[in-house]
């Protein structure tokens, strides 16, 4: 079992299915990693060697922002837009859409459910 930046890959899957399994890979990244470690795409993941791992955690290590680092990084970003007071962060700030969807409908997933206000039985 190969394990990678603190993430198992599936055994049975390609590598190249497999490393986006780690947060912050796509499929056109884990093509790119695949290339420049000089391993074929169609690999399976069990099938790899010791030396193929470790020049794929090499690759990843040096020139990607992966897992915790990444996380990091974009809460970073959220919170600082919350501080300098842009629309974005008011938006973040509220649990609102944050990208110019509408919210009379179809904003659930974001908004949470609905909330009753009132509602007593005398």
């Amino acid at each position: 079992m190969a394990r990678i930046t603190g993430v198992d890959l599936p055994k049975q899957k390609r590598i190249v299915i497999g490393l986006t399994y780690i947060y912050g890979i796509g499929l056109s990244s884990a093509k790119d990693i695949c290339e420049k470690a000089k391993v074929d795409e169609n690999t399976r993941v069990n099938q790899l060697s010791e030396e193929e791992v470790k020049r794929i955690r090499t690759i990843i290590q040096n020139e990607y922002k992966v897992e915790g680092s990444l996380k990091a990084e974009i809460n970073m970003n959220i919170k600082r837009l919350m501080d300098i007071n842009s629309n974005r962060g008011y938006r973040h700030h509220r649990g609102l859409p944050v990208h110019g969807q509408r919210t009379k409908t179809n904003a659930h997933t974001r908004k949470g459910r609905k909330r009753l206000v009132g509602g007593k039985k005398k």
